[in-house]
């Protein structure tokens, strides 16, 4: 039972990483669902640490749990409160590239029934003309060589015609991640549609930490895809960058093979709609999801100078995880843009006052003469890998019939494009006069013209929740102690 346990937390490794680099802060990130682990996994570490390294006792191990933002993240914000030197990420990740701590993730190993997983995908494979290629949830990245060695089998073993069945299977990244000065990290510089350099003869795909090269002349369009493991959000990544290939997947947990991703297509549509009514914002609301992805900085600076360009007023916000009741907060703004890792970026806004889009969805819905080509892009650092602040990106859109079921060509495009833009152009010079105009109300704090969006906000008769800043409100009735769990005020010192 330890050893099983050691394995699935891979204590060996994760102390070989620790003694490699001499790291002597280490963060240990934990989930929610795994958090109740986090205790034997320090003692297990801590006993195989005693017998490899005589200054253990200089190795400090932190347990952090309850992340600043999506926990498949690395936290560099929460690790930074301790000084760590790096960070052992455990659980889910979708393993973007890290800013400044390096790190080690242990993906675990959800169990699989290979055989009969190597089974459905000979028997989807010989059900269609196009090669397959295989994705899989990186929990699972323990059982790929089982389902490649079984999959072999079955092919033999297959009646009929099977030399046009072709399985190509993706690889993980890596389970290291070491930043460096570029914000280029683990060949980020890939992107989801494009070559690694130049001189490269195969094209290099990833997503969610998953890599694997085509042939040049090849397209992602020309695959079927495979996706091992739950309807998760990476999951709906893939659907929805790949959303020209037919996919299927292979529930692991109920050992069965399910075609129907129409529900994951929708996601498409609804995202669509999502663009076209930002299109008519003019006040924009940057949320900033992420204090560690690398390049994050670079993206907020694009969006920013987008939406200046586009005669609209941009107010950047911290808040930790967004929620409904958080950007309440903010009713001014008629669109927020989320800038976050791919597997987090894609909120739910329904219960939402305003909607919230992804940096790729602004740049369709604020450049004029962008067009959508059916292609989506999650990865942020992909839209800025190789454009320079300051340069306008554009894309190529065609608008979605929901009457014909797709993607069609719109020869009004450029008209309706002048339209919108007369349109936002008047909703701007509207709101350009309402911050201009006097606060009649002698009890706001920024009384006058407003000059910044600081004074915006605080002109509002709706003040937050910090008693102690109104002069006016009434002293509050303390029940109970005060002061610190380490000493309350009321104690005395037994010095």
């Amino acid at each position: 039972m330890v050893d099983e346990f050691e394995s699935k937390y891979e204590v060996s490794q994760v102390a070989t990483f620790i003694q490699t680099h001499n790291f002597k802060r280490v963060a240990l990130q934990f989930p929610d669902e795994l958090l109740k682990d986090s205790t034997e996994v320090v003692r297990a570490l801590r006993k195989e640490l005693q017998s490899s390294c005589e200054d253990v006792k200089d190795i400090g191990l932190y347990v952090m749990a309850d992340t600043t933002y999506g926990s498949c993240c690395v936290d560099e914000v929460g690790a930074s409160h301790i000084n760590a030197d790096c960070v052992i990420h455990y659980g889910h990740t979708c393993l973007s590239p890290t800013s400044n701590l390096p790190a080690f993730f242990v993906f675990g190993k959800a169990p699989i029934n290979a055989s009969n997983c190597a089974k459905h995908l000979c028997d989807y494979a010989s059900s269609t003309t196009k090669p397959i290629m295989v994705l899989f949830g990186l929990e699972y990245g323990h059982a790929l060589q089982d389902v490649i060695k079984v999959s072999n089998v079955e092919t033999t073993h297959m009646s009929g015609d099977t030399s046009k069945i072709q399985l190509h299977f993706a690889e993980v990244m890596g389970q290291s991640m070491i930043p460096t000065n570029s914000s280029e990290t683990n060949c980020s510089s890939c992107t989801a549609d494009g070559d690694c350099g130049d001189d490269a003869v195969k094209r290099t795909y990833r997503i969610g930490g998953l890599v694997w090269n085509l042939e040049e002349g090849q397209s992602m369009e020309d695959y079927s895809l495979f996706w091992i493991g739950p309807d998760n959000s990476a999951f709906v990544n893939a659907v929805l960058t790949f959303n020209g290939c037919d996919i299927v997947r292979y529930d692991a947990t109920e050992n069965q093979l399910l075609t129907d991703t129409s529900q994951q297509r929708r996601i498409l549509k609804r995202r669509y709609y999502l663009v076209e009514k930002a299109k008519d914002a003019a006040i924009v609301g940057i949320l900033v999801g992420t204090l560690g992805v690398a390049g994050y900085l670079n993206m907020i600076n694009h969006i920013k100078e987008m939406i200046t360009r586009a005669g609209k007023k941009a107010y950047m916000l911290v808040m930790g995880k967004p929620n409904p009741s958080k950007l309440a907060n903010f009713p001014e703004c008629n669109v927020f843009i989320y800038i976050s890792c791919a597997q987090t970026a894609l909120l739910d806004s329904k219960d939402f006052l305003a909607p919230v889009i992804t940096p790729f969805e602004a740049i369709l819905a604020f450049n004029r003469g962008s067009e959508w080509t059916g292609k989506y892009v999650m990865e942020f650092q992909d839209l800025v890998a190789s454009t320079p602040v300051g340069t306008e990106i554009t894309l190529k859109e065609a608008r979605f019939s929901f009457i014909q079921g797709g993607y069609i060509e719109d020869p009004d495009l450029q008209d309706a494009d002048e339209e919108d833009e007369d349109a936002t152009l008047a909703l701007a010079n509207m709101t350009e006069k309402a911050l201009q105009k006097r606060d009649d109300d002698i009890k706001t704090v920024a009384k006058g013209t407003a000059k910044s969006g600081a004074e915006f906000f605080a002109s509002r008769s709706f003040q937050g929740l910090d008693i102690n800043s109104n002069s006016n409100a009434p002293e509050p009735f303390i029940i109970g102690r005060t002061g610190k769990a380490s000493g309350y005020n009321h104690e005395t010192s037994k010095d």
